[in-house]
């Protein structure tokens, strides 16, 4: 299933949503104008659990740095799609501020879960999406019954339909868990952080009703 768009509309303007997709596409931008550099780079700013194990200055700082470099369009445009259709609404609900920290500390937790899974692992990890796991988290307990325009391809043929949240995001965890225990004993798993997305999205769950602003500071119409 792939989500396009919700029919959920937000009472502000998602300032921090709209700079989070700024950056994480000049930064993929300036890591393509890098040219044959780009890997150096991304072994320098990136997740290497061992690095953050062996309690390395550089590795920590690296759980922040990582979460704005992709490995390629496609690993850009998977993870800003979902930020640019549920991002706006959780940052309306938390408050910009809340937001922002909610982001952090979520995808922190998600670097966390995924180095808890491979600590010793030199493979370099990059990408928003355990901090976006904890954004669908958070949409999925604040807004579980909205409707998601989603696309289900069924063989060759595609579908476009609309279904609830709960439907769209609690598949996409269950897709996750799946992914974890096929991948459970397998030495070469790590280009693909599946613990990473189970620990932001549980994180976002938890964060999302801790952090969200009381319903009173919200229209009488806004649910």
């Amino acid at each position: 299933m792939i989500p396009i768009r919700d029919e959920n509309p937000t009472h502000s303007t998602p300032i921090i949503t709209y700079l989070l997709i700024a950056l994480n596409i000049i930064v993929f931008a300036f890591q393509t104008m890098l040219g044959s550099s780009n890997e150096q780079f991304i072994y320098q700013f990136a997740l290497i659990p061992a690095e953050v194990t062996t309690l390395s200055i550089d590795g920590i700082f690296n759980i922040f740095t990582s979460m704005f470099m992709h490995a390629g369009f496609a690993h850009l445009g998977g993870n800003m799609l979902y930020l640019w259709i549920f991002g706006d609404n959780v940052e309306d609900r938390l408050g910009s501020g809340r937001y922002l920290f909610f982001y952090i500390l979520g995808g922190t937790v998600a670097s966390i879960a995924h180095i808890m899974s491979s600590p010793g692992s030199q493979i370099p990890t990059v990408g928003a999406s355990g901090a976006i796991a904890a954004v669908l988290g958070a949409y999925l307990v604040l807004f579980p019954k909205q409707k998601v325009l989603t696309l289900i391809p069924l063989g060759f043929w595609l579908r476009m339909t609309m279904l609830p949240a709960s439907i769209v995001l609690g598949g996409w965890f269950l897709f996750q868990l799946f992914q974890v225990m096929l991948s459970l004993g397998d030495p070469s798993i790590g280009g693909v952080a599946f613990w990473a997305h189970i620990g932001g999205f549980i994180s976002g769950v938890l964060l999302g009703l801790l952090f969200k602003k009381p319903e009173s500071e919200y229209p009488s119409n806004y649910w």
